[in-house]
């Protein structure tokens, strides 16, 4: 049944991708579609505009229309299916999101294999496991640490990240776009109340969905009550830094 009500737009010009307002949306009625954020159906969305926080180009906005009624059980059979979806491993389709673009430039053998100017070869990983998922929240190597959040793609496009970013942190990995972001907002929140960490530095690519690195960390800070110094810093495929900014 359709009736006038608050309903989320979104305005495609604006929209980047970036996908920030997928994990705020409880509903999972927001998804990435074609580079762009999509309502999957108006029955999903409940119109109190939880994700409109997390957008970064204001592309999201609360709007008065005939729409669908909300429906909660809608909601529960939809998120149900998601996860089943999940734990039967399908895979996952292309999206049209602007990291799935192939790119491709040229590194002769001879650049590849020469070792940059006073580049340390020596691991700086001080401890295991390093995923996400797999590290206890009251992990001993967490305590009072600076925390080093990685997208793990990163590692392959920045060569020295163990003596630029690495040594003397912990370090967590995984990927903002196809790992659990609420499972994740979890995790670091349990961490930051728990393990009285000092500082924490976010390291993403420069691809839009991998922003979400740093507003899954954010969310579980605040859950978490706790002000930690937070540096988010991005990286080209490249492998240049094209960002660094201080959060907290």
């Amino acid at each position: 049944m359709k009736t006038i009500r608050k309903i989320i737009e979104i305005d495609e010009e604006l929209c980047d991708g970036c996908g920030q307002c997928v994990p705020s949306c409880a509903e999972g009625a927001i998804e990435i579609v074609n580079g762009k954020a999509r309502v999957v159906e108006d029955k999903l969305c409940d119109g109190l505009g939880a994700c409109m926080g997390e957008c970064p180009t204001g592309a999201l906005k609360i709007v008065e229309r005939l729409a669908d009624e909300f429906d909660e059980e809608a909601v529960e059979e939809y998120l149900a299916k998601k996860e089943k979806d999940i734990d039967k491993n399908k895979p996952v389709l292309p999206c049209g999101c602007p990291s799935t673009n192939i790119q491709t430039w040229d590194v002769s053998m001879e650049e590849a294999n020469k070792p940059a100017p006073d580049q340390s070869c020596e691991s700086t990983l001080s401890h295991w496991p390093v995923q996400i998922r797999l590290v206890p929240g009251k992990a001993p190597f967490l305590k009072e640490a600076d925390l080093l959040v990685v997208a793990d793609c990163v590692p392959l496009s920045y060569p020295t990240l163990h003596r630029d970013f690495l040594k003397g942190k912990s370090v967590l990995m995984g990927c903002p776009k196809f790992d659990d972001a609420e499972e994740y907002i979890s995790k670091f929140a349990e961490i930051f109340e728990n393990a009285g960490i000092k500082s924490v530095t976010a390291l993403s690519m420069e691809v839009p969905c991998c922003s979400g690195l740093t507003t899954i960390v954010k969310k579980g800070m605040d859950i978490s009550g706790k002000k930690i110094p937070m540096e988010e810093v991005v990286v080209s495929t490249k492998g240049n830094i094209l960002k660094r900014k201080k959060i907290v």
